[in-house]
């Protein structure tokens, strides 16, 4: 028989150890309570920093070096032909080819009408002539990835136009959890670039590779492009975000692209 004490010291025991189970478990599953939150938070994001109008979807093609020219004719026949079918509601933003950065490697931008638009988008397109399209541009590619994205409110991509010139495509691998403080931070600098240069669009990821930002510049030339970063640093407030915004990254990558031929943006 156990004394009284003795009891007691194996209830406490007990009850630690339960509560160290709950612990452990929330650690390895997440609490109901955690798991909340964490929607709550990046449900917030969103809505704080979306223009929240359309969904932008990122095509990313890595090309065989010896197929290139196949690969153009095949996707300007696809791509083409999205953005003409009225059916689909779709826009093709533009199409580029990187020409310093990863080599033979294509980007593709659509945007599509929320997340109920581009639903509808895919449906229509898996069930029609547009996926025998699609299909005749995978012999010449080596990999494929995609990413849903949303524009940042200050930050709406510019309409179709033609000025010519290079772009680009910075992005931004961030620390988890930082996207707000990236956002508050880049915003307040960018007036300085903007004097110099007109901003094509920014984006931050939704699906597929997460926490990623996207921002898109035009330039005459490199060496205008050189001119015009050198010249925004003397702005006050350039120096001050580029330092802020590169402590929330863990990357970052520049491509420098081309628009191919059918690109609403070139």
């Amino acid at each position: 028989m156990l004394s009284s004490i003795a009891r007691r010291r194996l209830q406490n025991i007990t009850a630690q150890g339960a509560r160290r189970s709950i612990s452990v478990q929330s650690l390895l599953h997440g609490s109901p309570e955690a798991k909340e939150a964490g929607d709550i938070e990046v449900l917030q994001h969103s809505r704080l920093v979306a223009r929240g109008k359309y969904v932008h979807g990122f095509e990313v093609h890595k090309v065989k070096p010896d197929a290139i020219d196949e690969y153009k004719g095949a996707a300007e026949k696809y791509y083409t032909a999205l953005k003409d079918d009225p059916e689909l509601h779709v826009k093709l933003t533009g199409s580029w080819e990187t020409v310093v950065g990863d080599q033979d490697t294509f980007v593709h931008v659509l945007e599509y009408e929320n997340y109920a638009g581009f639903d509808k988008t895919t449906d229509l397109i898996r069930n029609s002539e547009h996926a025998k399209a699609y299909k005749a541009i995978l012999p010449h590619v080596t990999s494929r990835t995609s990413q849903l994205t949303q524009e940042f409110a200050f930050f709406p991509t510019a309409p179709p136009h033609a000025q010519g010139g290079v772009f680009e495509l910075r992005s931004y691998q961030l620390k988890p959890g930082t996207l707000l403080e990236w956002e508050n931070a880049w915003r307040k600098g960018i007036e300085a670039r903007r004097k110099f240069v007109a901003p094509v669009g920014a984006w931050f990821s939704q699906v597929g590779r997460l926490h990623q930002v996207h921002h898109m510049w035009q330039y005459p030339s490199l060496e205008a492009r050189k001119e015009m970063r050198e010249t925004a640093w003397k702005i006050d407030g350039w120096a001050e975000t580029v330092s802020k915004t590169a402590q929330l990254a863990t990357e970052m990558d520049s491509f420098i692209m081309l628009p191919l031929p059918y690109s609403p943006l070139k």
